[in-house]
């Protein structure tokens, strides 16, 4: 079974721990994942349409549906590998 794709971290930072003995460990600290940030993101859309209504019975699957887009663009990215879009 192959892993999901999660893009790694959207927004990783650089950690730095003292040993006690003046020695430092560096280390990344990820945060959420580019996935998850793809789904907000598509989510934030989503919500600012004036007609979206939060007690609506579809909720669910419009939450599928953010994750649905920001796996496809993920895919995208992993596609075109940096390169211009044409």
């Amino acid at each position: 079974m192959s892993k999901q794709n999660d893009g790694g971290a959207a927004f990783p930072t650089i950690a730095r721990e003292n040993d006690g003995q003046g020695n430092y460990c560096y280390y990344s600290e990820g945060g959420m994942t580019l996935r998850d940030w793809f789904a907000g993101q598509a989510l934030a859309g989503l919500v600012a349409d004036s007609s979206y209504d939060p007690k609506d019975k579809y909720n669910e699957y419009a939450s599928r549906f953010c994750y649905t887009i920001a796996d496809a663009m993920l895919a995208e990215r992993e596609r075109s590998n940096g390169q211009e879009a044409r």
